[in-house]
């Protein structure tokens, strides 16, 4: 799906609706602005807890990964 939007005069762009419904971006979500190339990536950024279960069992005394390390 692309779409096409324009940079207004007071520098805001606004986010077509077709993508807004299908990512299920809200009013007053968080984005960070990420450059890549010639352009921009726009990623959400996550709400406070949404990452809370991640990393559930982790041990920072044993990490899994020390032994793949080189």
């Amino acid at each position: 799906m692309s779409a096409i939007a324009t940079l207004s005069s007071t520098f805001q762009i606004t986010i077509p609706q077709a993508i807004r419904e299908t990512r299920k971006w809200k009013a007053g979500q968080t984005f960070a602005f990420i450059p890549k190339g010639t352009g921009v990536l726009l990623i959400p950024v996550p709400r406070h807890g949404a990452l809370k279960s991640l990393a559930d069992g982790a041990s920072i005394q044993d990490p899994r990964d020390r032994s793949d390390r080189f």
